[in-house]
């Protein structure tokens, strides 16, 4: 019996040595996706994730100062907080601005695997010649993936897009400028595929992630419309490179491509997303380079679909993380930029709840 009883020490001593010698192994929840044909979604409690909930109030009274109609953070595509503002509901339709752009892109890269397209082809090859007023030779050597990086070298000062407009400034990737000259990827899409550019993203995108919403088609802007729900589920799948559930709406290299530098002169700019943890970037309107991360409050990790009035998708691999944004121009001055110092001040807030 006393070498029983020894022996089972000896075992009970070795067992606690080697547990404390390794690593701590922890479980996630595997990843979720909600439903695509009923409002079901799974919540998550800040509690669960540790997280700070005596900053929440903070947040919300920031958000509201700087009218907000509505946020979300999903995890492991779980909402973990969703707040409606002012009057804004979980059913009401808002305006994404250029935040929609990642919605062409990602139709644009479906195009390409479906073998419709190609993004190094030029856009003449598919719309036709003289859709612009550059010399026919300039025109030329537009590509599609000059829109989708915006570097096709037209006059950005000149945001309604007809074709005595869209002129020429410098060549095809020599210059980066942020201009709506991309929306002729939409036509791009539309003779490709055959059908109106709607149709072919209702199909491929829209519906099979569950989204709601519509598009408005116009010169100066197009702009997609939906609810805060809508735009955090192609930011879940976008967290997903492109996967829903367990079909990849779009192939993952693409979406790569898409999520990283594009060019050498703003890398900060992928295809039509916003990517934070680069060197430098630059901002619409202008060609200045500036020193640094575009939102140094957020992970480095982030990628961004950003438009006017501050309507965020941020992406947060590392963390498992979606957070959106929705509503007026944080600061109404400088309401028409895709990027502010809202996302820094926000991120900010957002760091004393998850840290």
């Amino acid at each position: 019996m006393k070498y029983c009883f020894y022996l089972l020490l000896l075992v009970a001593f070795v067992s606690c040595k080697k547990n404390n010698s390794e690593p701590k192994v922890t479980t996630t929840e595997s990843n979720y996706f909600p439903s695509t044909t009923n409002s079901e979604w799974e919540t998550k409690s800040l509690s669960s994730l540790g997280w700070n909930q005596n900053e929440v109030q903070s947040l919300k009274d920031f958000l509201i100062q700087k009218n907000t109609k509505s946020f979300m953070i999903l995890i492991d595509g779980r909402i973990v907080m969703e707040e409606y503002f002012n009057g804004h509901t979980a059913s009401t339709n808002w305006e994404w601005n250029s935040a929609g752009k990642t919605l062409v892109a990602t139709t644009i890269g479906i195009a390409q695997q479906e073998g419709l397209l190609n993004i190094n082809n030029k856009v003449s090859d598919y719309i036709g010649s003289a859709w612009t007023s550059m010399p026919l030779e300039k025109e030329n050597l537009i590509s599609l993936r000059h829109l989708l990086t915006m570097t096709s070298g037209n006059d950005d000062s000149k945001q309604y897009v007809i074709k005595s407009n869209v002129t020429y400034v410098a060549d095809a990737g020599a210059r980066w400028a942020y201009s709506n000259v991309f929306q002729k990827l939409i036509d791009v899409v539309a003779t490709s595929s055959n059908k109106s550019f709607e149709a072919y993203f209702n199909e491929k995108i829209k519906s099979k992630i569950g989204m709601d919403g519509l598009w408005n088609f116009g010169k100066v802007y197009t702009i997609y419309k939906s609810t805060t729900r809508s735009m955090a589920r192609f930011g879940l799948m976008a967290l997903h490179k492109g996967k829903w559930n367990n079909e990849q709406i779009i192939n993952e290299a693409f979406f790569n491509e898409s999520t990283s530098t594009s060019q050498n002169i703003n890398p900060s700019y992928g295809y039509l997303w916003w990517l934070n943890g680069k060197s430098n970037f630059m901002i619409p309107g202008q060609q200045t380079i500036y020193q640094g991360n575009l939102v140094p409050n957020a992970p480095s990790d982030m990628y961004a679909a950003m438009g006017a009035n501050d309507q965020r998708i941020y992406v947060i691999p590392s963390k498992k993380m979606v957070v959106i944004r929705m509503g007026d121009a944080a600061d109404p001055s400088n309401s028409n930029f895709a990027v502010s110092g809202f996302d820094n001040a926000l991120w900010g807030k957002i760091n004393l709840i998850i840290n």
